[in-house]
This record gives structure tokens, sequence and C-alpha cells, in this order.
């Protein structure tokens, strides 16, 4: 019972942030129809509910059978099964994620279908999947996180010179949403399952980190193949109807989409559930306590999961798309640019999966490294991020390459001045910091002004964010990491102690 109401208290206190900016907004720059007012606060306590229940199954099953996973990978002592084992988890997984699969509904309505959902979801989670599997490669041979990312980044740095505007807003946002609410939990407790088994404990450590950021460069790379495959100059845009979007009543609003929601949780919890009966099969044969408890923790991930995207779709992305709609004919660029920096500074506070990491971070540094900082590291990122993104509609001129091209380059550079441990947290954290309220609120609202202000394109501006607020994320954490070595000098911690 104490777990049930810490976790509710930590929901509630991240949710009520942005409830109450919505509120504020209703009744000052940004009047709202009071039916759209009504979906959003009943979304409002599904989201609490149902994300309070799903933090819940990450600690009862998902976090325990990744460690399983990954120590089973290991004492396999086989290189071919560890690579199809990731080849295979990784898309699977992928697939079924939440955040990917309403950004590539998105994608597929904005550009008329041109981009199916499917194409999307095909290329990018096998992307994942091969990415995933050299990541265990990484692992296995203690090859240093900083020399694989450089080498992957400089590869998508060339491929993104043949890139079109449209398709690299899209990469970079389809990697950001596919390390959402459910493959970083797995990831990061398969990664945890790995590495346990090395003998040095720092090696162990630092291993615990960096496999999310890895996977995730997969889906970059995949979607720029596609552009490449496709011979596309750029998919064309349909415009978002806002409007018949508030007028749909409140019951409406989410029993037309209950079938869909109630499909897509059980294709994210399904797979995770063979794996178990598979493993428990052939290897693992748990006991029937251990097996109820694994059980009990997937039921409580489906209805976390369904409560929590049912209040995301129909009660968060309409309004977020509506606030950024009126901002924008206000035509103040000072007040939606101020608005921006607030609204990614409390929306990160309620991603599931940022708590994920958090709490996987300060226990693997056994408290060095704590909660809080991170936390504060995340919002200043996703605030700066949003408005950044609000920038580029502001100013069309601006393209999204003259944010990520420097962004990276720094982020590169950092990684041979911070503490190696913090380089995989860095980039990780990037990674989770775009989940499924990113990628339906904030996104929305990105949109919502995208459509609305002289001069800016909906394909082209209205994506391109999840991008911007994984590389901020990087730069804020990295910047941490400069913080904490910096601090540890003068009491005499050498750095070697600290990776």
């Amino acid at each position: 019972m104490n777990a049930i109401l810490l976790k509710f208290k930590e929901v509630l206190s991240s949710v009520l942030p942005i409830t109450a900016l919505v509120l504020i907004l209703n009744f000052t720059f940004s009047p709202m129809d009071a039916t759209l007012m009504a979906r959003f606060i009943w979304g409002s306590l599904a989201v609490i509910l149902g994300l309070t229940i799903f933090l819940l199954s990450v600690d009862i099953g998902i976090i325990p059978l990744g460690e399983l996973l990954g120590t089973s990978l290991v004492k396999s002592n086989r290189l071919w099964i560890v690579l199809i084992s990731g080849l295979i988890l990784g898309f699977f997984i992928t697939v079924a994620e939440p955040s990917l699969l309403v950004l590539a509904k998105q994608i597929s309505i904005i550009n008329m279908g041109k981009i199916s959902s499917i194409t999307i979801l095909i290329f990018v989670s096998l992307g994942m999947g091969i990415m995933l599997s050299l990541g265990f490669l990484r692992i296995f041979y203690n090859v240093p996180l900083y020399k694989i990312l450089i080498g992957i980044f400089l590869l998508i740095f060339v491929l993104a010179l043949y890139t079109t505007r449209e398709f690299l807003a899209i990469a970079f946002d389809s990697s950001a949403s596919a390390t959402g609410i459910l493959v970083v939990p797995f990831i990061l407790s398969l990664s945890a399952g790995v590495s346990r088994l090395k003998k040095d404990s720092k090696a162990s450590e630092k291993d615990s980190f960096g496999l999310v950021a890895i996977t995730s460069t997969g889906a970059i790379l995949s979607v720029m193949i596609l552009n490449l495959l496709s011979k596309s100059s750029g998919p064309s845009t349909a415009e978002l109807n806002v409007e018949a979007s508030n007028a749909e009543p409140v019951i409406h609003s989410f029993t037309n989409i209950l079938p869909d929601i109630l499909r897509e949780s059980f294709i994210a919890i399904f797979p995770l559930f063979i794996i178990l009966l598979v493993l428990h099969q052939v290897s693992l044969k748990l006991d029937k306590k251990t097996m109820l408890k694994f059980m009990v923790g997937f039921v409580f991930a489906l209805v976390g999961l369904f409560l929590f995207l049912l209040g995301v779709q129909a009660g968060f992305m309409d309004i977020g798309a509506t606030i950024g709609h009126n901002l924008a004919l206000l035509d103040n660029q000072l007040l939606i640019l101020v608005f921006g920096f607030v609204l990614g500074c409390v929306t990160i506070l309620a991603e599931p999966s940022v708590y994920i990491l958090t709490h996987q971070i300060e226990n693997v540094t056994s408290g060095y490294v704590k909660k809080k900082a991170v936390l504060v590291a995340l919002v200043l990122g996703v605030g700066l991020a949003v408005a950044l993104s609000v920038i580029r509609i502001l100013t069309p001129e601006i393209q999204l390459w003259h944010y990520l091209l420097p962004g990276y380059l720094i982020c590169m550079m950092m990684m041979f001045f911070i503490p190696k441990l913090f380089i995989g947290i860095a980039f990780d954290a990037g990674s989770v910091a775009t989940g499924p309220m990113s990628a339906t609120f904030i996104l929305a609202f990105i949109q919502g002004a995208a459509q609305a202000y002289e001069g800016a394109d909906l394909m082209r501006d209205g994506f391109g964010m999840l991008a911007t607020i994984a590389m901020t994320s990087i730069l804020t954490l990295g910047a941490l990491g400069a913080v904490y070595k910096i601090k540890s000098k003068p009491k005499g911690v050498e750095e070697k102690d600290v990776v």
C-alpha cells in the first residue's frame, strides 16, 4: 500500500503542474471550449491513474523480466544467439511502442498517407533491432561508448546531406518517440542484466547506460535510408482540423478511440508476455510464486497503459494543438516563446520513462548521482528545446539542422571531457525525455502553432521538436557531468573512481 501511495503522490505532483498551466491559459490568453476543457480534466484523471498503475507494473514485471533476459543472454555464451535475440527483441518491442504508434499516425495523417504508418513502424523497428544487437556487442567486447557514438553520428551526419528537410525531422523525431514508455524500461533493465555479470563493478556501472542511446540511433538511420529508397522530395501536407476536434462531445471523444487504445495497449504488452512464457519453458523454470508476480505485473501494465494512452489521446492532444493555435494567432512572439519554455519544463515531469531512468541512475551509482540533479537538468533541457522549436516556427529561415549539427558536435566533444559514466547517462536521458507526453501534448502544441503562424509549414516546422528535446537533454546532462567532475576534484576524488 505504501508503494502505491508513493507512486500516486509522485505522479500527482508531475501531472498537476500541466493541469494548472492549461487552466491558467484558459482564463487568460487562450480561452477554450467548455467541452474541450472537460475532456482535458477527465483525461488528466485517466493519466494520473494510468501512470500510477503502469509505474507499479514496471517494478513488478517489466524491469525484472529485462534483467532475467539480459542475464540469460550472457549465460548462453553464444554470440549468434545474443545478436539474433537483440534483433528480435528490438524489433518487436519497438513496433509495440505507444509513442511511436502515435507519431507514425500523425505523420501519415499530415502527409495524406504518402508515408504510411506501417512503413514507418517497420523501418524504425528494424533499425532499432539492428542497433540493439550492436549495443550488445559493445558491452561484450568492452568497446568504449564514446567511440561507438562518434562513429554512428558521423554516419548520420553524412546521410543527413542526402536527406530532405521533412525526412530529417521525421528521422530524429522517430528516434525520440521510439524510446518511450515501453522500450526504455525494458532496454534499461536488459542492459543492467547484461552488465551485472561483469567482474569489474565500475565497468558494469558504466555499461548499465548507453544501450538506449545506441539503439535509438537505429531509428534515425532507418528513416534516412527510407528517404533514399523512396527518392521523395518531401511529402505533401494536410491541415489539422482544430475546430472539429473541439466540437466533439466529451463521451464520444473517449468511446470512439477505446477499441484502438485497447488494441495498442494489448499489442504493446503481448510480446513481453510471450517472451516470458518462452524463457520460462526453455531456461528459467520459474516457480509458481514468481510467475504469478510477473502475471500481475503484466496485467497492471496493460491496465495502466490503456488508461494513460486514453487520457493522453482523448484529453491532451487536442488541447495542446488548440493552445498552440490560439497563441500563434495572438501574434505575441514573446508570449508563445515563454509559454513554450514553461510547457516543456512541466511536461517532462510527467514522462514515465524519466522517473524510471532517474531511479536507475541513483540506484546504479549508489546515490552518487542524485535523482533531483538529473531531473533539474532535464527540465531545463526540455524547456529550452520547446523554446527553440517555437523560434524555428517564428523564423522560417532557421532550419532543424541549424540546431542539430552544432548541438551534436558539442555533444561529441563533451565526451572527451566529462566522466565516462555521464556519457551513457546523458545520451540515454536524451532518448527518454521524449515519451508519450512529449509525442502528444507538446508536439500537438508545436503543430497547432505551425499551422496558425503565417510563413510556417506544418510538415517542415511541425516536426523536429522531439529531435531538439533529445539533443538539448544530452547537452544539459553533459553539463551536469562537468559539474560533478569539477566538484569531485576538491574532495580528492579521481575521475577513475567516478567512472
